[in-house]
């Protein structure tokens, strides 16, 4: 059956008491490992009557985000370190010290052979998948915001054939990899997802929370928040962008409608006619927008902040984690 925007529903919530930043799905099935703020991996599987979470514990921090490399999990958290796990059993496989600060996100490859990892010391590691090891480092972003203060990194995104690499920081700027080489290929500016406090707070906020190549490649999704007024809170509208990348063209801007918040997560429909993006502030919100018309399909109030999200192979359900909830979404009947 295919999947239909219109369809968006509420199929499955699972309460719990942490705040979870980040999932990844199992192929084929419905078990997820979550990044919980108990500085936990959490593994539950949704299919099971009563489902209940397994907690791997090994973190010195909130985990932020987590993959599947091969028969392994990865995860990444704010104590700096990158942990591999044994799915099967829990048993934790090794443990690197990857970055000096924060680490923000996780991705693998495509073809499953590397694990990429960004973080608040402005440096994207490319790590083999298998073994651990340092393969290289991808140095381009500055440390520091335009207005003297410590700039972060925070997301990141294989193009679908694996031959480029996205990552975006704080001051809303994209810097594009040639995956192979880690030469450096193009440079976008999302300037309006960056606010700048020069009176009140002499702070900053903001930044680019999530990317998304779209299906042929050829398009780059970023999503973030517009300009704030009040930064001790995100008063103001989710925003997305699309770019013709290698032109560096904006093709496509989404100042939002009724949702505050960030854009923590972007995933294009496989024939790339829609997409779905999720996010919120205190709320939470998920939107399904019409790739043709430029408009919005479906939005709804989601029941927590949406931290992250992962789809399956159709895209006919959407798991999303975030505030004390994984919730399913589906757009079937």
């Amino acid at each position: 059956m295919a999947a239909d925007p219109n369809k968006l529903k509420v199929a499955k919530e699972l309460s719990r008491k942490e705040i979870l930043f980040g999932v990844a799905r199992q192929p084929g099935g419905e078990r997820l490992f979550l990044g919980a703020s108990t500085a936990r991996v959490l593994d539950v599987d949704l299919a099971a009557e009563k489902p209940e979470a397994a907690e791997w514990e090994a973190h010195r921090g909130y985990v932020t985000s987590v993959t599947l490399a091969g028969e392994q999990v990865v995860s990444g958290a704010f104590d700096g370190k990158l942990i591999w796990w044994k799915p099967e059993t829990g048993e934790q496989v090794r443990s690197i010290d990857a970055h000096r600060k924060w680490v923000r996100k996780l991705r693998t490859s495509p073809d499953g052979k590397h694990v990429v990892s960004v973080a608040d010391d402005m440096v994207c590691r490319v790590w083999n998948a298998e073994s651990g090891e340092l393969v290289r480092e991808l140095v381009g972003h500055e440390p520091m915001t335009p207005h003297h203060f410590p700039s972060m990194l925070f997301t990141c995104e294989f193009s679908p054939d694996g031959v480029h690499l996205a990552t975006a920081d704080k001051t809303g700027r994209i810097l594009v990899w040639e995956f192979a080489s880690g030469k450096q290929v193009k440079e976008l500016k999302a300037p309006l997802m960056y606010t700048w406090d020069p009176k009140q707070r002499i702070h900053s906020i903001g930044g680019i929370r999530s990317l998304a190549f779209s299906p042929d490649g050829n398009s780059l999704a970023c999503g973030g928040i517009g300009q704030i007024g009040n930064i001790d809170h995100l008063g103001a509208l989710a925003r997305m962008e699309i770019f013709d990348w290698r032109k560096g063209e904006r093709t496509f801007e989404f100042p939002g409608e009724t949702y505050k918040g960030l854009v923590q997560r972007i995933a294009y429909h496989p024939d790339g006619k829609w997409m779905v993006i999720a996010g919120g502030d205190h709320n939470g919100f998920i939107q399904i927008i019409d790739l043709e018309t430029k408009k919005v399909i479906k939005h709804a109030k989601a029941p927590m902040h949406v931290h992250d999200f992962v789809v399956d192979e159709s895209l006919e359900k959407i798991y999303a984690a975030g505030h004390g909830k994984v919730v399913v979404w589906t757009l079937t009947e």
